[in-house]
């Protein structure tokens, strides 16, 4: 006796019910991963804030730096990605737009606008640890 051939999904030759519950199937699996509900990128890490000597000086994006902005420096986010920061000792927060490449000292993961970092109590620190969390990206 013969074994019947194996068709994923009921994908048999030729047009039918199971044909089309085969290809139902097969597009729901694929595009499941797909359909929004995916995973949210958050970081945790060191952040610090720009000196005042990089006031007026052009970022990576082209635009140029101003402390009274709510900005930052991170090595991968793409530009105009909005990020909400949050320091864990003050439980502060603040919504900074990514417009330059950086940090570039080892260990930090973001570098933020001196407004930025006045509004979640970093100045003083120089240096603190952060959450990040992308709130919307470009």
């Amino acid at each position: 006796m013969t074994r019947p051939a194996f068709f994923p999904f009921g994908l048999r030759p030729g047009p039918g019910p199971r044909l089309a519950t085969g290809l139902l199937l097969f597009l729901l699996a694929a595009l499941g991963g797909c359909a929004g509900g995916g995973s949210t990128f958050t970081q945790t890490g060191q952040a610090s804030y720009y000196a005042d000597k990089f006031e007026g000086r052009k970022t990576a994006s082209g635009t140029v730096y101003r402390g009274g902005r709510l900005t930052a420096a991170h090595n991968t986010l793409p530009f105009g990605t909005v990020v909400k920061v949050t320091n864990p000792r003050s439980k502060k927060s603040v919504k900074v737009t990514v417009t330059d490449r950086g940090p570039h000292a080892k260990g930090r993961i973001i570098d933020l606008s001196k407004k930025a970092a006045r509004k979640i109590d970093i100045i003083d620190a120089g240096v603190a640890p952060v959450k990040l969390k992308v709130v919307r990206k470009r």
